[in-house]
């Protein structure tokens, strides 16, 4: 599904490759106004014309302006009259192309730099004299183009900001979306509210009312079908799209044997009997079972897990009368890295980790009603859709399941083990109020053995190391500092619950070098 339509007022961001690229987007929609990131060979007169951005963001970027084959901005953008925010690359951009000088900083600025304002209007209103910024170039503006004044600047660098209230142009050399920048988020807040004039009325029940005049739009009368994990993302897809065309809309909810305690029941109690939904529970169990037996290698385990799932969801597919649409839980950041700051879209959009690459004789058309979304907004759009806490804010789970939480070859007995070994683990977390605190929190059983007493008699049993993060988005992760006690009652209860382990270790890795899950 393309974007929201032009009945948001909509701010555009212009991706030139920076690391915080997201970030801007996120202090966007925090102050409830929409946002998209688009390529820069998106930023052409037609784009402008037909989104009608109420303003437009350049972000940082790795090129030099002076390198060859550089992303830059058709110059005409800066006569459009739309109020324009150049950010470190973005605005050394708008400074080479409008004729002012760019060049080699004589000393680079990484990291913290006290900001001086002079000029205390437009992006400054309000905003400190003094304060603390987040610098990240090598290059900086020698000399702003005509028409432009400088508005703030710091020991290195004299032209930390500049402006053009006259033609609405706007430039930071520093980064005003990362935490670093004491004033960031009142910047940001001026450039939208103050000159863009947006006024912030993006909220997630505005989202859900276009959302479904949108999916009901596409659909017709055409019947949808979606592969449910039980996890946040297509569970939320699943109301969202069950609330805008009601039986059109079947589940597909595969039990490959490899899921947490008690996890096929919640989900049909959630959507089968609370929701309503038409969901199909299929037992495949002993067919992934029997695919997986004798293998011991992660990779072949998760091709034969994902192969598995493909076959079974196409099969059941089948059996739907009238499927013309795949439904998925695609999210924003799914979008975007599919985007190229080089060049365009990608010709292949990311596909749900649940359903990986269907067949393409299946020829069913794409629904993703939350490619719009970042990861809490879609947890904020769940709990308004009426989704329970527990299945909103659930820890993320490996599409391959408990399989690669089980160190060589899985069985039904090790399956049993884990399975008891994780709930404990769960059990216990939220029991100690450290649930949401934590990305992930669970069990692993190891491929060996040690000997142990219990009940005055030698024992000669399993392993299960537990293994709890902190992160903000998986790509780096720290192990956990559980207090000792909550430590204490995780391993007695496993050791004294769950027959074949007689010792239990904590994991203390980060990421990297370690990765979060074992396999």
């Amino acid at each position: 599904m393309s974007g929201l339509s032009t009945k948001h007022e909509t701010v555009l961001i212009v991706d030139y490759g920076s690391q915080y690229t997201q970030l801007i987007a996120r202090r966007i929609r925090e102050q409830k106004v929409f946002c998209r990131i688009v390529p820069p060979n998106r930023l052409t007169s037609e784009t402008l014309a037909a989104e009608k951005p109420k303003g437009l963001i350049l972000s940082g970027g790795p090129a030099s302006v002076y390198q060859p084959n550089a992303p830059l901005p058709d110059p005409a953008v800066f006569e459009s009259g739309i109020p324009t925010l150049g950010i470190c690359y973005g605005m050394q951009a708008m400074s080479y192309l409008l004729g002012g000088k760019v060049e080699k900083a004589a000393a680079r600025e990484y990291g913290k730099a006290a900001v001086r304002v002079v000029r205390e209007q437009g992006l400054f209103k309000s905003v400190k004299r003094d304060s603390v910024s987040w610098m990240s170039h090598g290059d900086s503006v020698a000399q702003p183009p005509a028409g432009f004044v400088v508005s703030a600047q710091t020991d290195n660098t004299g032209t930390a900001a500049i402006e053009d209230p006259v033609r609405k142009l706007y430039g930071l050399q520093f980064h005003p979306e990362v935490v670093h920048t004491e004033e960031g988020q009142k910047i940001l807040r001026n450039f939208l509210f103050e000159i863009c004039g947006c006024s912030g009325e993006w909220t997630m029940a505005s989202f859900v009312e276009e959302a479904s005049e949108r999916i009901r739009k596409q659909v017709g009368q055409g019947h949808v079908v979606l592969g449910l994990s039980g996890g946040v993302d297509s569970s939320v897809a699943a109301v969202l799209l069950h609330r805008a065309v009601g039986k059109q809309l079947t589940c597909i909810f595969v039990d490959n044997g490899l899921l947490r305690k008690g996890e096929r029941e919640q989900v049909d109690e959630t959507f089968g009997k609370h929701f309503g939904l038409d969901l199909r529970v299929i037992d495949a169990s002993e067919r992934f079972l029997t695919n997986l037996k004798g293998v011991e290698d992660p990779e072949r385990k998760r091709k034969i897990i994902g192969e598995a799932f493909i076959r079974v969801f196409e099969e059941e597919s089948r059996k739907i009368k009238d499927v013309r649409f795949l439904a998925q839980g695609t999210l924003y950041p799914d979008v975007i890295e599919s985007v190229s700051a080089w060049g365009g879209p990608s010709a292949t959009i990311k596909t749900h980790h649940n359903v990986g690459g269907l067949p393409a004789d299946m020829k069913l058309l794409l629904v993703e009603p939350l490619r719009d979304l970042f990861k809490d907004e879609v947890r904020e759009l769940g709990k308004l859709l009426g989704l329970p806490d527990d299945m909103v804010f659930r820890q993320p789970f490996p599409g391959p399941g408990l399989a690669v939480r089980i160190l060589g070859e899985v069985t039904q007995e090790r399956l049993r083990i884990v399975r008891e070994a994780d709930a404990r683990v769960d059990e216990e977390i939220r029991r100690a109020g450290l649930y949401r605190s934590l990305w992930q929190a669970f069990a692993v059983l190891l491929p060996v053995k040690t000997v142990g007493v219990m009940g005055d008699e030698r024992t000669y049993e399993s392993v299960i190391a537990v293994r709890a993060v902190t992160s903000l988005d998986a790509m780096t992760a720290d192990w956990a500092k559980l207090p000792a006690d909550v430590l204490e009652r995780i391993a007695n209860r496993i050791i004294n619950e769950v027959r074949g382990v007689n010792r239990v270790v904590y994991d203390i890795s980060s990421k990297p070098p370690a990765t979060i899950e074992w396999e």
